[in-house]
């Protein structure tokens, strides 16, 4: 097991991070058990088409309600679920909702704290340069 799979593997590391490239985590997931959803934001998608996208990317249930709170609500749920935990890749740029980045980050951290208490690895993992959040691993150079 790779020292990156190990982390995605680990619900007490849960939280939102960032990568310089998605491949690594792409060749992490893969036959590991972790459901792993993809996201791509590009600029002017704007926050229902965000939804909309993390929606299908886990699957959501038909009752998603759109909106923050109920992203917030079927996060915390997941029972439709049978992965033992769940990687969300966020692709592109974080322009697409720049006024609502820092709510998304917010509901993202919240989730990730939840299944940390309940031992179930949660990982938001955005593919930028974004200072604010922490490396999820660092490549050897």
């Amino acid at each position: 097991m790779s020292k990156l799979l190990q982390r995605l593997s680990d619900a007490s590391k849960n939280g939102v991070y960032r990568v310089a490239r998605a491949d690594a985590v792409i060749d992490a997931v893969k036959h590991s058990g972790l459901h792993l959803a993809r996201v791509t934001l590009r600029k002017g998608d704007g926050k229902a088409e965000v939804l909309r996208q993390l929606a299908r990317a886990l699957t959501f249930p038909s009752w998603f309600g759109g909106n923050w709170d109920a992203l917030e609500d079927c996060l915390a749920d997941l029972s439709w679920s049978t992965a033992m935990g769940d990687v969300l890749l966020i692709e592109g740029s974080a322009a697409a909702i720049e006024d609502d980045i820092g709510v998304l980050r917010d509901v993202l951290a919240s989730t990730a704290s939840y299944w940390s208490e309940r031992r179930r690895p949660f990982f938001a993992v955005f593919t930028s340069a974004d200072p604010v959040l922490p490396e999820l691993y660092r490549e050897r150079q």
